[in-house]
């Protein structure tokens, strides 16, 4: 079995889904094609020694829906016979393009590949793919009588379970945002993001997403956004809890990671960073929701023969704040050790991306501090979670 390594890893800025968003007027395939083509840039490679492009992206509708990663090789201007394909496992999109290129290198189908993602959620919005359309179909319906409900329901449901408190979700939403401005002051960011320049000229650095500023107090008084009628009438138990500011945020942005087989890297002299040391993908219940990343990780450090103790960074994705603090009460780890530098609450989230985006954070951080394993996992819809473990190659 072939060995798989990471050679390099960068992200766009995150920039608000919004009308006046740093990339509102930036065409998805452009905002890949440049990350693409400053990861190409800063590793030398030949671009036409890629086997593959693989890329997460959650809605391929409207400026999405041409395989994304297909039009952003173009775009940057590399070479045709280079191939994509595009990957939707929900929000884990991105993380399933990381699993899938390195199978493929592992397998012996890839020497060089890379694994991106996208999301325009500003050009192209969450759900606008669906137009009402019932996803679930009449046996899914059956099954799970009265039926499924929204994530920020499921949401809710797991702050209940495992008795978060409003105030405990508005100080990790204030966490999030401390931890990531103080690592965008300290400059700790500057290594992955490379800058991305929209249609009128304006060259983009820096994340727009962190608010310095938050404070328990400020957001203590905006309302719950996911308490319906419905919804009220059904889960009675709910005092409702996550607000907008314990959310992650809606967020234009794109990654890309380089990938290559041991053998690839030491004949084009590639310095091998890291190497993914374990995967896995599970399910879990789909009315909770999120809560697979517990499974999952569970799963993945039995079959590692790792524990918690041996991994020194956890990204647990922030979709809604309950999720990595209900992780993080069942795996017993480290608070410290978890999101060390803010995670999508701050950051942003921009659906297909943000599996490569946590994982470019991941490695720049334990690079920086000198720590040696990472464990990433992300919550899905449809009660789904991938995670993996990544290790320093020189630590």
């Amino acid at each position: 079995m072939n060995s798989a390594v990471v050679v390099e890893a960068v992200r766009s800025p995150m920039g608000r889904a919004r009308a006046d968003g740093a990339f509102a007027d930036l065409h998805p395939v452009e905002l890949l094609s440049q990350v693409l083509a400053k990861l190409v840039e800063r590793t030398g490679i030949d671009p036409g020694q890629v086997d593959d492009v693989v890329v997460g992206c959650v809605t391929q509708s409207s400026e999405q829906s041409g395989t994304v990663g297909r039009q952003a090789w173009l775009a940057a201007g590399f070479p045709e016979h280079v191939p994509s394909v595009t990957v939707e496992r929900k929000c884990g999109s991105g993380q399933q393009a990381i699993h899938f290129a390195v199978q493929g290198v592992m397998a012996g189908q890839y020497d060089l590949v890379i694994a991106a993602g996208v999301e325009s959620m500003s050009r192209v919005p969450m759900g606008s793919n669906r137009q009402g359309a019932d996803f679930y179909g009449p046996s899914v319906t059956e099954r799970y009588a009265p039926g499924l409900v929204s994530q920020g329901v499921a949401a809710e449901l797991i702050a209940h379970k495992w008795g978060l408190t409003r105030e405990t979700l508005d100080d990790f939403a204030v966490r999030s945002h401390r931890l990531a401005a103080a690592a965008a002051d300290a400059g700790a960011f500057e290594r992955e993001i490379v800058p991305v320049t929209t249609p009128d000229g304006t060259v983009v650095e820096r994340d727009e997403t962190i608010r310095p500023g938050t404070t328990r107090e400020k957001i203590g008084t905006l309302p719950t956004v996911f308490r319906t009628e419905e919804a009220e009438q059904r889960f009675p138990q709910l005092d409702w809890r996550v607000s907008a500011a314990s959310s992650s945020q809606l967020t234009d942005g794109a990654s890309a990671i380089l990938i290559a087989s041991d053998r690839m890297a030491q004949q084009l002299g590639l310095r091998p960073r890291a190497a993914v040391r374990g995967m896995y993908a599970c399910g879990d219940d789909p009315l909770m929701m999120l809560t697979a990343p517990i499974p999952a990780t569970r799963m993945l450090l039995k079959r590692t023969g790792l524990s918690l103790d041996d991994v020194d960074h956890y990204e647990v994705n922030e979709a809604f704040a309950p999720v990595p603090l209900a992780w993080l009460h069942e795996l017993g780890g480290d608070l410290d050790r978890l999101n060390p530098r803010g995670g999508a609450i701050a950051l942003g989230h921009p659906l297909g991306a943000s599996g490569c985006r946590l994982f470019t954070t991941m490695l720049h951080a334990l690079e920086d501090t000198g720590g040696r394993r990472g464990l990433q996992t992300i919550c899905e819809a449809g009660g789904m979670a991938n995670a993996l473990v990544l290790e320093r190659l020189d630590s």
